[in-house]
């Protein structure tokens, strides 16, 4: 039990956020929070019996085009900062650069030396990520998600 383990969060990308968070409200209870972001758009937090579970965001036609609907994992970093030159140092690449969702925490999307894309978040203190260790036998977030 000496491993610690990792913490993620998961987030669905797709083109219809209002079809997407009907879909998953009836099929698995969730309840969502609208947060707006600074540019306008909008982050939404699932939630089950009060936990965050998950995020939703909205693709946009002018920055996305082409990229289907698709589920995001983010793993935990404790700094962003330091998480975006180790990627860099070790030959990944900064496809989306670290973005603030409030409440949430800072996300970024990289691409490891074999081009394969993973998140990153730097959660905020008041979000489950931030606030308590995972230990092996805890439930993690996509335990909590049905």
């Amino acid at each position: 039990m000496g491993n610690p383990v990792e913490k993620w969060w998961h987030e669905l990308n797709c083109w219809d956020a209002r079809a997407a968070i009907s879909f998953y409200s009836r099929t698995l209870g969730w309840q969502f929070d609208d947060i707006p972001l600074n540019d306008g758009s909008s982050y939404w937090v699932a939630r089950k019996n009060g936990a965050p579970v998950c995020g939703l965001f909205q693709l946009d036609e002018n920055i996305h085009r082409g990229i289907p609907a698709h589920w995001m994992t983010y793993m935990t970093v404790t700094d962003m900062d330091v998480a975006i030159r180790a990627t860099a140092f070790a030959g990944g690449k900064v496809t989306r650069p670290p973005l603030h969702v409030p409440g949430l925490g800072k996300l970024a999307i990289v691409t490891d030396v074999a081009d394969a894309l993973i998140g990153l978040i730097e959660p905020e203190v008041p979000h489950p990520l931030a606030l308590r260790p995972l230990s092996a036998d805890a439930p993690h977030g996509h335990h909590l998600a049905n």
